[in-house]
């Protein structure tokens, strides 16, 4: 495991432009990124990969798009994505993605805050929700389109990306000055955050952030050189961000891209990702299609596989708990893996998975526990967009359930008198993205950032969350309570997407319980309910009485200012689209109490 200090001299020096030119000549044929499945899949080797980037940057500079102007872009996951951003980064740009869920008002917002010159926009949807705004926007230069029959002919502003490539012809002393121009600490990124408690803010992160959190994840946990990856989340998220621009460049990984979130497992099973990140919400998908799975296996593999599963959640709660493992156990572990397991992950595609990795939210113990059970041990992480992703990791070594790991190489994490942790470290960002242009710094004199979380740091070093400070429900009695405590335990029945737990300035806690589009339907098969219509399900005696009982188990764990007295049972589902979840999958407080608010009441009435 790297020591602060050998990560400190790794990372020195490096920036991402630099990283880019070193994979083009020492890995030039490697693939670098794959978009699409089967033989309609496209792949750009790192050689082709910068020159595509070379190409648009010269015609950015065309464009009027200069060092320190803001470039935001509204695309899906595809090559252009990848190579537009990579272009502004070396034109020293500061590129922005935006979140496709975005209404017009919250364009416009974004838009007018980052004084953006140029937007890349894909094609007729994004015109269609971005052209309302563009005349607010005092300083577009541009708007360079994918989809060229998408832009308005009556609008001069308006380019083709393919214009934009071929504007200038191939310059590359010119070119190889923009890489060597970057330096470690300037601006590379800016990203919007979701807003899950008050309105975006731009967090403006550095080459060395990035740098830094991407070669202290291999550190930690180790993956094979030039490892496979799977890129589908959005890239305004900044874990997708890390994961799927940043880190394959510092270890000249291979990105397949997921267009599409119905994808993701035929994405899965074709690249084999040596990593995988995922919010709760997708490992508990994933979770599912394994119980499916071994639900057809036949009763011999059936039983090898339960019986390989004993053994080795056996092993996952010894090493959880920091104790020995007993001989009798490793040994007959790994050829039950070899054996029973592996093959059993490969029905998810991540049979070749080293780092698994969850984060954003709260994920219940019972979905890494089966997971476990697999061999496939999901370690959960910590941080903000403005602590790049994970401040905190769990790892093979050291990992605690419950716990979201221990502070990466160089970083810190401290208690503040009121239970804030505070974050201090390389992964820090500059500052927030004034109106004006400038970056404002969050930290103090001392260099802490306040990261809203509030939580516990043991003597072994293991950060424990409680709860996000702004979320702490405080009853009209005076009780502070953890919200998320009690959705997670709520969360654990395999019939419940979403739990929101509800109180602030009330008699006593209530919760929402949104039914899983996916599990209620297989769950009330087995049941012998013969409906699988979500709306009907939420009004069935048995559902209703078995989330009675889950209720109640959660309420059997919590103190009695904590526990649920009444509850109410939807269907869902929620997204980002519906207005109840961010575009990383994470409650929506404010807007839930909106969208719901009749239900709501009607628990006190």
């Amino acid at each position: 495991m790297a020591t602060a200090e050998q990560l400190h001299e790794s990372v020195e020096g490096l920036t991402i432009t630099r990283l880019l030119r070193r994979n083009a000549q020492q890995f030039a044929d490697r693939p670098a990124l794959t978009t699409g499945l089967g033989p309609d899949a496209g792949t750009l080797s790192w050689s082709q990969l910068r020159a595509e980037v070379a190409a648009l940057a010269r015609g950015l500079t065309v464009l009027g798009l200069n060092r320190g102007d803001r470039m935001l872009i509204a695309m899906a996951r595809r090559a252009e994505h990848w190579i537009a951003d990579l272009a502004a980064i070396h034109v020293g740009a500061l590129p922005c993605s935006t979140y496709d869920t975005l209404s017009t008002e919250q364009i416009g917002a974004v838009a007018r805050h980052s004084g953006a010159t140029v937007l890349v926009l894909e094609g007729e949807e994004q015109v269609r929700r971005w052209r309302p705004v563009l005349d607010d926007l005092p300083n577009l230069r541009a708007v360079v389109v994918l989809d060229w029959n998408a832009a308005p002919a009556d609008d001069p502003r308006f380019v083709g990306y393919t214009a934009v490539r071929g504007a200038t012809p191939p310059d590359d002393a010119a070119f190889e000055e923009l890489t060597d121009a970057a330096t470690p600490d300037q601006p590379l990124t800016l990203v919007y955050t979701s807003g899950t408690t008050g309105d975006p803010k731009g967090v403006v992160l550095s080459h060395r952030n990035v740098i830094h959190e991407s070669l202290m994840q291999d550190r930690l946990v180790p993956v094979p050189d030039h490892p496979r990856s799977v890129a589908y989340l959005p890239l305004a998220h900044i874990a997708e961000r890390v994961l799927g621009i940043y880190m394959p460049i510092c270890n000249a990984g291979h990105v397949t891209i997921c267009r599409e979130p119905d994808q993701l497992l035929p994405t899965l099973l074709t690249a084999r990702p040596h990593g995988f990140f995922g919010v709760p919400r997708v490992w508990e998908k994933l979770t599912a299609g394994l119980r499916a799975k071994l639900a057809t296996l036949p009763g011999d593999q059936a039983e090898a596989v339960t019986q390989a599963r004993k053994t080795a959640l056996e092993v996952y709660r010894l090493r959880s708990e920091g104790k020995d493992l007993p001989a009798q156990l490793v040994e007959p572990l790994e050829q039950l893996d070899a054996q029973v397991m592996r093959a059993f992950r490969a029905a998810i595609g991540l049979d070749d998975c080293r780092r698994a990795f969850s984060g954003a939210a709260p994920i219940p113990v019972g979905v890494l526990e089966y997971l476990a059970s697999v061999g496939l041990p999901v370690y959960e992480v910590w941080g903000l967009s403005e602590t790049t992703g994970a401040a905190t990791v769990s790892t093979p070594e050291a990992f605690r359930l419950g716990s979201v790991g221990r502070p990466g190489p160089g970083i810190e994490v401290r208690e503040a008198d009121d239970g804030e942790l505070l974050v201090r470290g390389p992964v820090v960002f500059a500052g927030y993205l004034q109106a004006d242009g400038s970056i404002e710094p969050a930290t103090d004199a001392e260099g802490w950032l306040p990261t809203g979380d509030v939580g516990t740091v043991d003597s072994r070093g293991f950060v424990t969350l409680t709860d996000r400070k702004k979320e702490i429900i405080i009853t009209d009695g005076g009780k502070n309570i953890a919200p998320t405590r009690i959705e997670s335990l709520l969360c654990a029945h395999p019939l419940v997407a979403h739990a929101v737990a509800i109180g602030d300035r009330r008699r006593y806690v209530t919760a929402l319980l949104v039914l899983d589009e996916e599990t209620a339907p297989l769950w009330a098969r087995a049941h012998g309910i013969d409906t699988a219509d979500p709306e009907e399900l939420t009004r069935h005696p048995e559902v209703l009485a078995a989330l009675d009982r889950a209720v109640a188990d959660a309420n059997a764990m919590l103190s009695r200012a904590e526990q649920v007295k009444r509850h109410r049972v939807l269907a869902g589902p929620w997204t980002a689209e519906t207005g109840e979840l961010t575009p990383k999958l994470s409650l929506r407080r404010r807007a839930i109490a909106e969208l719901h608010a009749a239900t709501i009441e009607s628990m006190y009435t």
